[in-house]
């Protein structure tokens, strides 16, 4: 590794307004719930999104982002990727893996190399582990069905889409992060992977906006970087102080971010760094640095 990485802890605050931040194939891909009425938005789709980002080399915030960071041109691809062949990926030793894949130094992979004698399995998991995007609130989802013209067809009800367009009307989701420095020893994962993913965190849905994700995005990316790689402050304590509280405790649905006590949480975020003095970099706000 060129630079030494500390452990991380961060938390995302993702606004969904009039969205579906992640549809249930189990569900006719209505926006994903639990039991409770809360929403969910799986880790796999966060990463889906960050993934994709790396993958745009044409793109103009990956050539100003490589610029700023000053990335070398190679070692940047992505394993997971409709382009990669299984083939390509079998005849790569592991090491061949590390260093040609960005996605696999920061998130593991579960590709299975064949044994042989020389290489083993390759089964890791990554320095990097977002967990489950859950609402705060339980959500109201929207169905409605959509329609398209036709103009060659007869039959105009056959660009009829029934109850298609699947919404929530509005969440507040909490997604906790992770960055375990021990993991990097053997995955090669350097400091400059770690602060391209940082950086594209605040863009994720933003730069990858869809029809039925029209409005979801990154509110707040808090994140702490610890003092010393094996972590130096409780994650829970962490979390917690950084997850906003609804004014005068009320129950439900939120309708909006104007139900969230926000002057709370910024006292909230002031006393957690008095606590973190010393100990960790004070709380960044990684969405204030786009």
């Amino acid at each position: 590794m060129n630079e030494f990485i500390n452990r991380g802890t961060g938390l995302l605050l993702i606004d969904v307004t009039n969205s579906n931040p992640n549809g249930d194939p189990d569900r006719e891909s209505d926006p994903r719930t639990r039991q409770d009425g809360r929403g969910e938005i799986s880790p796999v789709s966060f990463k889906r999104k960050l993934r994709d980002l790396v993958e745009a080399k044409e793109s103009l915030l990956w050539k100003e982002l490589s610029e700023e960071l000053n990335l070398p041109e190679e070692g940047f691809e992505i394993l997971e990727s409709k382009k990669t062949r299984r083939s390509d990926i079998r005849s790569l030793s592991s090491e061949e893996l590390l260093k040609k894949y960005w996605d696999v130094r920061v998130f593991g992979t579960t590709f299975l190399e064949e044994e042989t004698e020389e290489k083993g399995s390759f089964i890791t998991s990554g320095v990097v582990q977002f967990g489950l995007g859950v609402s705060l609130d339980p959500v109201n989802i929207e169905r409605m069905t959509t329609s398209k013209v036709l103009p060659v067809e007869d039959d105009k009800t056959k660009g009829m889409a029934p109850l298609a367009f699947r919404i929530v009307s509005y969440g507040l989701y909490a997604m906790p992060f992770f960055i375990n420095a021990t993991a990097a020893q053997k995955t090669r994962c350097t400091k400059k992977d770690i602060d391209l993913l940082l950086r594209l965190i605040p863009h994720a849905y933003k730069e990858t906006a869809s029809y039925i994700r029209p409005q979801v995005d990154i509110r707040h990316a808090f994140y702490v970087e610890h003092n010393r790689a094996r972590g130096t402050y409780n994650d829970f304590r962490i979390i917690e102080a950084l997850t906003p509280t609804r004014i005068a405790n009320k129950e439900g649905p939120a309708a909006s971010w104007k139900d969230y006590d926000e002057a709370a949480l910024k006292r909230s975020i002031e006393e957690l760094n008095e606590k973190l003095s010393g100990k960790t970099a004070p709380v960044v706000d990684l969405v204030e640095n786009l």
